[in-house]
């Protein structure tokens, strides 16, 4: 079972909370934040469902959702109510949100490009792509378990293992992968690695040192 965390993000001068089992965004805290600001026009969500354009995008946001493979349900993915606790509010999918953030107001359309363009995407090719790199390194070993060099460093740097991991990292953890993955390639190519095993025990040292500074 996926373990749901409620992760807060920045998109401009506001705060967006995003929920990493499913990936919707809270949109009742956006028109919150914004109608808590004095001097702005206030909204309300009803209006938002009520708009003739609204209406038009969902349909073509459910249309592409149920006929592409996104491994995305249907309806819930839309538009998704809870009352209580961090999960207050209506939640919704990051299509529909960003076209929320762009119905408040005009002028802050700006942020929310930038929110989309965000740095996180970058991040995530990178750690892709030294991944490869490091994969390409470990290739020479005999016996090489893959699964358990993702595992590892999943571990190492998140201190947990479960699929699509980081998809929903911070841009701090994303770095730190991207740095650990540098390092373990270059040690396995000057021969300081030289073989699956030797990986694994410095993984494991590492993962160690990662926990003890967790308890400091």
């Amino acid at each position: 079972m996926k373990t749901n965390v409620i992760m807060k993000r920045q998109m401009g001068d506001f705060d967006v909370f995003q929920r990493t089992k499913d990936g919707m965004f809270n949109a009742t805290g956006l028109i919150n934040q914004w109608n808590g600001i004095k001097g702005n026009t206030k909204r309300d969500l009803s209006k938002f469902w009520e708009s003739k354009k609204v209406k038009e995008f969902i349909e073509v946001l459910e249309h592409d959702l149920w006929n592409n493979d996104l491994h995305t349900p249907k309806m819930p993915y839309v538009k998704s109510k809870a009352s209580r606790g961090l999960n207050a509010g209506t939640w919704m999918h990051p299509f529909l949100f960003i076209k929320l953030a762009m119905w408040i107001n005009p002028k802050f359309e700006l942020e929310v490009i930038k929110f989309v363009y965000d740095q996180l995407l970058e991040f995530r090719d990178m750690a892709g792509d030294l991944y490869k790199d490091l994969t390409k390194a470990v290739a020479k070993f005999h016996n090489v378990n893959y699964s358990q060099l993702a595992k590892g460093l999943n571990y190492i740097v998140f201190g947990r293992h479960e699929s699509g991991i980081r998809q929903t990292a911070p841009k701090d953890e994303l770095t730190a992968m991207n740095d650990l993955q540098k390092k373990l390639a270059f040690a396995i190519e000057m021969d300081y690695i030289r073989n699956f095993e030797e990986l694994i025990n410095e993984m494991r040292r590492l993962f160690n040192i990662n926990q003890f500074k967790m308890l400091d």
